[in-house]
């Protein structure tokens, strides 16, 4: 079995977490809206994880929507004292399954608490606030009035910890003059590296950054040069996308999805690859 455990550990909040963990957003249907083709088959692959040595689980109430949290009970709870779930506040769903804004204090801590009904807790490990923008890149804006809202449920307990997803670097420092900031989710991956100084920045403070969609915006070109440096190595392209991340910085953490547990294993199995200092000057220069 692999031994993710390998890819080392790195602070999430007040808990040590492996840095290969696994986002549950693809067990919802299609285009992450209504229940999955196989709900056996999204319950086994968090068991799965689990089994695996996974002890952080990204996730949403807005994906499914409620799909995903309420498979998550399904399948984990009673939760194992070493997992941390992380969700995410700040969009919803309309009914022909598009992504609206959900940005306003009152709606952020209406999705808390049903981040809290569908995962079965009484207090969700971390809240990421999602800032909705143009497309899924940051956008520049003041989010006072709205990482209060959520700073004031930690303060009551509801929350342990608090992040930023689709964040720019003033927006980390904007927030984190209201309530510590644990982790930051944006977008990054071995072809899309805006964050590279805030990955940094964000490491010597010892704040884990999580890349989401961390294996896709490849285009066909990348593709097959990514694809070719892989089977050299006897991998597939995702595993070395995947190995190339961990390698990038200590406090990276990963959260590839799937709904196939076969997926699951190949992705885990990244924890165990080590790149040589050529191959990764190669992916480097994919940029």
């Amino acid at each position: 079995m692999t031994n993710i455990g390998k890819a080392g550990v790195y602070s999430l909040g007040d808990r040590q977490v492996k840095r290969m963990g696994y986002g549950a957003m693809q067990l919802a249907g299609p285009h992450v809206f209504g229940p999955p083709k196989d709900r056996d088959a999204a319950l086994a692959v968090l068991r799965a994880a689990l089994d695996a040595g996974v002890d952080h689980i990204d996730t949403s109430d807005f994906y499914g929507p409620h799909i995903t949290n309420q498979l998550i009970r399904e399948a984990l709870r009673p939760y194992p004292d070493n997992l941390v779930i992380v969700t995410k506040v700040g969009a919803k769903r309309g009914g022909d399954g598009s992504w609206r804004p959900a940005q306003a204090p009152d709606e952020l801590k209406q999705a808390v608490y049903d981040n809290l009904r569908n995962l079965g807790l009484d207090v969700l490990d971390v809240v990421n606030f999602r800032i909705l923008g143009a497309g899924i890149g940051p956008l520049e804006g003041y989010i006072e009035e709205r990482f209060t809202a959520l700073a004031e449920l930690r303060e009551q307990g509801l929350i342990r910890h608090l992040g930023l997803s689709s964040a720019t670097a003033a927006q980390v420092a904007e927030a984190q003059k209201i309530a510590p900031v644990v982790c930051v989710q944006n977008e990054y991956n071995i072809v899309k590296r805006a964050d590279d100084a805030l990955i940094d920045e964000l490491s010597e403070q010892g704040i884990a950054y999580v890349p989401f969609f961390p294996l896709g915006g490849f285009s066909q070109l990348q593709n097959e040069a990514l694809g070719a440096i892989a089977r050299r190595l006897g991998v597939t392209s995702r595993q070395l996308a995947l190995a190339w991340l961990l390698a990038r910085a200590p406090n990276v953490l990963l959260i590839p999805g799937t709904s196939s547990v076969a997926h699951l294993h190949e992705n885990l199995s990244s924890a165990e690859l080590q790149l040589s200092a050529d191959v990764l000057a190669e992916l480097d220069a994919l940029d």
